[in-house]
């Protein structure tokens, strides 16, 4: 069972089969009839039941102007949003199986989009999974071409499908009709992209980028960054209440050298704020003193007991050196377009005590040469929650933060963008929440969004020459300089204005950055190359953004602007005669399916694939199709395809929200 369909079930039914609003309609058709009888009984004269006759009559007018409202307001809502056409074929293919086959139980549902024209729009491949069911349960052998034509015959009236055909050994193949389709894209270029309505707002906690306090944030971080901050778009889009979370590592025995070389270097640090420039060189100082100075790291771990018992003195100075780390962090925030609240593992250092001592009390705790673990059913190796010196651990504070957002955040769906090297221990870390009863999987979502490494062109970790991690300030400042030759080598800089220039540079730097990584299964390492993500060829943020700056002046072009678009958008009908208006046309509404499919797989390389095949569609249709048609001596334009344009503001509109989706700013001029 899935856990998360905000655009399916009951939301499919009031778009596209309206068995919801058939409901509602009849059952005011009831009661209205209802509400009649009652108003002719009583001309039958006095009868001792007459006011409760009288109060029954008030409740039904009630319910009937109830049942109106909430009608109204649900079609009110369904014409605005874009309709998930996959999730209506599933709803309606749902039912014809149902009437079908009534007493088979969690019968196979398969729609998915035809990959050739010839067989369709979208095919229902269930009929063969069906046959397969009815062999193994109860014998029965039945052809899937026999069961196929059983569920056609089924199917409720509806006004997407224009017509149905059976082929090869029970494949239906679906041709939807183009008056729906139009309809649609007439809906979408009125009111915008809007997702289908989900049934319940639900919150989603969403852990990512992570960095470390005292310690540079590298190229390590870019992928739990970009990731996150997309998933966080992407979710906020679709209608939930996210909450973005920053688990910074803010506490620890690191604190203790920091704080010690902190008085050293600064002994007035209490009065005068001190001028730390370089943090991750201060850092290097400490750790070398750490380990090769033995008064030096006695005075550290002292520190390290002041801090954690809440010395007003020491937690000033983890205050200064937080804050210098927050400073920097911010930049590349602000570089990336990334918002995010911090709450590091300090914020749970308190909670930690009280879940030591919940797992103690349900008996789950073993002591094992001073430290205090815990074994959970399927992971060999065990949780340590306990250190022998009555320290805390990663564990501790994972366990503290995973309690923290279910209970308190009341969060519905827990999402951690960290890397795969952790997915043992995340793994270990939900079943032990499960253990202990903290949620039910079936009820919450908690996943692990693990990722792969980025590599070199040499295919081995990014590193600099040197062999240090590449710094992710470097890397974005490479990326800028790197943009602005692309441009300058296209002769941008001879067009454009010193501000367009400098917002395409950013646009292209950053854009390229984000998508060369989320065009890439997360799932995988990557290659992360300059020169790949800059190529204007291709699947890349490059190609796509002067795809849609090229889209976007067309209308311009032909003088058209907005507000006469948003005219024809009411009073023209797209008409999709031509096979590429029609292809185009289906391109473009699939977009809501390719969101659902995120939603719950968590891949957004999914949306990276779309927005590339939406590019190269509707390239096809307008090298097939003239949008325009000018007079080829003069240039004059003789006549402007108004359905056609209005397909190009379409194909923009959906792209734009893509592109927001993945943090993608495009400019109007590039």
């Amino acid at each position: 069972m899935s856990l998360l369909l905000p655009f399916q079930g009951k939301v499919a039914q009031n778009y596209c089969v309206t068995i919801e609003f058939a409901f509602q309609e009849n059952e005011i058709k009831l009661l209205t009839a209802e509400i009649e009888r009652l108003k002719n009984f009583g001309c039958l004269g006095v009868s001792p039941s007459l006011e409760g006759l009288r109060d029954e009559n008030t409740k039904l007018k009630y319910r009937l102007n109830f049942l109106k409202k909430s009608l109204q307001e649900e079609r009110s809502k369904s014409t605005k949003s874009m309709i998930n056409i996959n999730s209506c074929l599933q709803e309606i293919f749902g039912a014809a199986i149902q009437a079908a086959y009534p007493d088979l139980e969690n019968p196979p549902l398969v729609v998915t989009p035809s990959q050739q024209p010839k067989f369709g729009d979208y095919q229902c491949n269930s009929a063969m999974g069906i046959s397969q069911i009815l062999l193994k349960t109860r014998e029965q052998k039945v052809i899937p071409r026999e069961i196929a034509d059983k569920i056609v015959k089924n199917i409720p009236a509806n006004e997407c499908i224009e017509k149905v055909e059976i082929a090869g050994p029970g494949f239906i193949n679906v041709h939807l009709r183009k008056d729906f389709v139009s309809k649609q894209l007439s809906s979408l270029l009125i009111n915008g992209v809007q997702p289908p309505p989900i049934a319940k707002r639900k919150k989603v906690v969403v852990d990512f980028s992570s960095p470390n306090i005292a310690k540079e944030m590298h190229v390590g971080h870019l992928r739990s960054t970009i990731i996150g901050e997309s998933m966080c778009r992407l979710f906020e889009f679709a209608g939930y209440d996210v909450l973005r979370l920053n688990h910074l590592g803010d506490w620890g025995t690191q604190f203790g050298m920091l704080i010690a070389h902190l008085q050293d270097k600064f002994p007035d640090y209490l009065t005068v704020s001190p001028p730390i420039g370089d943090l991750q060189a201060f850092y290097k100082e400490s750790k070398r003193r750490f380990d090769t100075e033995e008064e030096f790291k006695k005075r550290a771990y002292q520190c390290v007991v002041l801090l954690q018992s809440r010395n007003p003195d020491f937690i000033k100075a983890w205050n200064l050196i937080c804050d210098v780390s927050r400073r920097e962090f911010q930049k590349i925030y602000n570089c990336l377009d990334v918002t995010i609240i911090e709450r590091g593992e300090s914020f749970y250092h308190e909670m930690m005590k009280d879940i030591v001592k919940e797992f103690e009390d349900k008996g789950f705790v073993q002591v094992d040469d001073g430290r205090k673990i815990v074994f959970v059913p399927g992971f060999p190796v065990p949780l340590t929650i306990m250190k022998s010196d009555g320290g805390y651990t990663y564990d501790t504070s994972d366990l503290a933060a995973l309690k923290h957002r279910l209970f308190e955040e009341k969060g519905d769906i827990l999402i951690y963008v960290v890397d795969s090297g952790q997915s043992v221990h995340f793994q270990t870390i939900f079943a032990a929440g499960q253990m202990i009863g903290w949620y039910d999987p079936k009820v919450t979502r908690v996943a692990h969004a693990a990722f792969g490494v980025v590599l070199g062109e040499d295919k081995k970790k990014f590193k600099t020459r040197s062999g240090d991690t590449v710094r992710l300030i470097d890397l974005l400042e490479e990326g800028l300089k790197r943009a602005m030759d692309k441009l300058k080598d296209k002769e941008r800089d001879k067009v454009l204005t010193p501000e367009e220039l400098k917002a395409a540079q950013t646009s292209v730097a950053f854009g390229c950055i984000k998508y060369a990584d989320l065009s890439h299964n997360r799932l995988n390492d990557y290659v992360f190359s300059f020169d790949k993500m800059l190529d204007d060829r291709g699947n890349t943020a490059a190609y796509l953004l002067y795809a849609f700056t090229r889209i976007r002046a067309i209308a311009r072009l032909a003088n058209i602007d907005e507000q006469m678009l948003r005219k024809a958008a009411r009073e023209e009908v797209l008409v999709l005669d031509h096979e590429k208006e029609w292809k185009l046309g289906k391109c473009i509404l699939r977009f809501p399916e390719i969101l659902q499919k995120i939603l719950e797989d968590l891949l957004l390389h999914t949306l990276c694939d779309y927005l590339y095949e939406l590019a190269t569609t509707f390239t096809e249709f307008y090298d097939s199709c003239y949008c325009v048609e000018k007079d080829r001596q003069t240039g004059q334009i003789v006549k402007v395809n108004m359905w056609r344009l209005l397909l190009c503001e379409a194909t923009a509109t959906v792209m734009a929200k893509g592109f927001d989706i993945l943090g993608i700013k495009p400019v109007q001029r590039m």
